[in-house]
């Protein structure tokens, strides 16, 4: 091991992410007496998870059943769902719920002044209400208290501010034998210093990437940190044509595209126009509740064809108190930028929401490389298919995480030395300073821009070779910056950034058919006989 001051002590497992995925993983794995650190690019609080609102599937009444679950993830995902991956999720959510309970998660009741039944939600796509959720702010809840215990936990170490670069494999240092993942290189944001952390397995959870977009409902960090670095480092993705845009995204100059919930729908919230005409209804018969793809689409089209800078959502024909229980913070979002729900509708645009695609992992969340792991949005796991069915997400990141933290605990080998194994320091002796901070934020304005004109919810042959054709240019232009200049949480972003928007135009161009969340007018139809089960792409140099 280099002697430096950057280089930090091996961890026997280093989580990258600090989202619902990434702790719960976490806790799993100290729970079992395993030593376990956890790098985020914020404070542990700053991922999408904190901002969910609706809640968790899974089967959890007796009018419900799994295998309707199954069939509704399937139908919801066009077709290309992994069987034996929906069976796995839907089996295990019931007992990843109770483990959340079992931590202290308050859910919501029924009735609140009595020991009574959990209230369940339903929400697009869904068959039954089966939607367990704290008011509208489940992600804040499972969030802060998960964040309350690894804060806590004598096993655990935080190493906060700290921004994931490229993953350090075996093979990039020359090694012998299969290439597995031994560390990971960070920026400090701290000293404003790139560390080398070693570490015996490795599990990214790092969320999603739609902030490649100018328009999303999701935090700044998800820039797709995780699969650019897995790519990078010789990893397959698989479906990243299929991007999810939340069909109801709040519509004002300064709500920054704040996130009304399905829930909202699911409790009799109606799409309609100004003058108060509903459309869903002409579109599918399952109006509001249609999966999200469906909706999204048609909002979208609405919008196009009527000229309108965005529809309504509208629930204030239901009960005050009701919506006050339910969408609390919802209500006060809206009130602060002069809306009551309880009597006014909100103006809505579809945002984008979720990568559907991600890094190839198996059942246990295992990826192409030994000893690194995907969990939660980072992964394709084959539950979503072509289109994610509402608030499977959540109960995917508790499912994988368990599965995976099983895997290493079997695996880990307490006695090993990896401080034997020589990881080169972050070398920083041919850059300088930037000359042009400006370059970065006009670059990244660029791509967002770009990859919302042309592979946003409709999709052509000409959109997308435009895309690839400005992606290539801000490549190389990221490339030099990136080889000449010391790097800045702000450049690490926009690298990783452009390589998902690469790997999104990439799996676009080759599914020539429209299915779930990927609609393109030059093949408008489904293919039903010789479309890809799967877009994966697969890394040209290993390592």
């Amino acid at each position: 091991m280099p002697t430096s001051a950057n280089t930090q002590k091996p961890s026997s497992v280093l989580v990258v992410g600090g989202g619902l995925a990434g702790l719960s993983t976490a806790l799993r794995l100290a729970d079992d007496g395993i030593g376990v650190t956890i790098l985020t690019k914020k404070t542990l609080s700053e991922g999408s998870t904190r901002y969910a609102q609706g809640g968790l599937a899974a089967v959890l009444s007796e009018d419900d059943s799994f295998q309707s679950h199954i069939d509704d993830t399937h139908i919801a995902g066009g077709g290309l769902c992994q069987p034996e991956a929906v069976e796995f999720v839907v089996k295990n959510a019931p007992r990843a719920i109770t483990w959340l309970i079992d931590r202290g998660v308050s859910f919501s009741l029924i009735d609140e002044n009595q020991n009574s039944d959990y209230h369940l939600t339903r929400e697009g796509g869904h068959s039954y209400r089966r939607v367990i959720h704290a008011a509208d702010a489940t992600g804040a809840a499972v969030e802060e208290t998960l964040e309350r215990i690894v804060r806590q936990h004598p096993l655990i170490t935080l190493l906060e501010d700290h921004v994931a670069i490229d993953l350090i494999t075996s093979k990039k240092l020359g090694l012998d034998g299969e290439n597995r993942c031994v560390g990971v290189y960070a920026f400090d944001q701290h000293i404003k210093k790139t560390v080398t952390l070693p570490c015996q397995h490795m599990v990214l959870a790092t969320g999603g990437a739609s902030k490649v977009y100018l328009y999303t409902s999701n935090p700044d960090t998800s820039t797709g940190d995780g699969i650019a670095m897995a790519w990078r480092a010789g990893c397959r993705v698989a479906n990243m044509e299929f991007v999810q845009f939340h069909p109801t995204c709040m519509y004002h100059p300064h709500a920054k595209s704040f996130l009304i919930s399905e829930a909202v729908r699911g409790e009799g919230g109606k799409l309609v126009h100004a003058d108060g005409t509903r459309f869903m209804l002409k579109y599918d018969k399952r109006g509001e509740l249609a999966p999200r793809d469906v909706v999204a689409r048609t909002i979208d089209f609405e919008m196009k064809k009527n000229g309108y800078d965005s529809v309504f959502l509208d629930i204030s024909h239901r009960p005050a108190e009701l919506i006050e229980k339910h969408f609390p913070t919802i209500r006060q979002k809206c009130l602060e930028f002069g809306l009551d729900i309880t009597t006014d509708p909100i103006p809505v645009v579809p945002a984008a929401h979720y990568t559907c695609g991600g890094v190839v992992t198996n059942l246990n969340g295992q990826t192409d490389i030994s000893n690194l792991y995907a969990v939660g949005e980072t992964s394709y796991t084959g539950l979503h298919g072509a289109n994610r069915l509402a608030s499977n997400s959540l109960v995917e990141c508790l499912v994988f995480a368990e599965s995976a933290a099983t895997q290493i605990a079997k695996t880990i080998k307490e006695n090993e030395d990896i401080s034997l194994i020589k990881l080169p320091i972050w070398d920083e002796s041919q850059v300088t300073d930037p000359d042009e901070q400006i370059v970065v934020s006009h670059n990244w304005d660029e791509l967002r821009r770009c990859m919302w004109d042309y592979v946003g919810i409709v999709r052509t042959d000409k959109r997308l070779m435009r895309a690839a054709h400005r992606i290539q240019l801000l490549q190389a232009e990221i490339k030099d910056f990136y080889s000449n200049f010391r790097i800045s949480n702000d450049l690490i972003e926009l690298r990783n950034l452009v390589q998902v928007a690469e790997l999104t135009v990439k799996s676009a161009m080759l599914r020539k058919e429209s299915r779930g969340l990927h609609t393109t007018r030059d093949y408008p139809e489904l293919d039903t006989t010789n479309h890809p089960r799967e877009t994966i792409l697969s890394p040209e140099i290993k390592g």
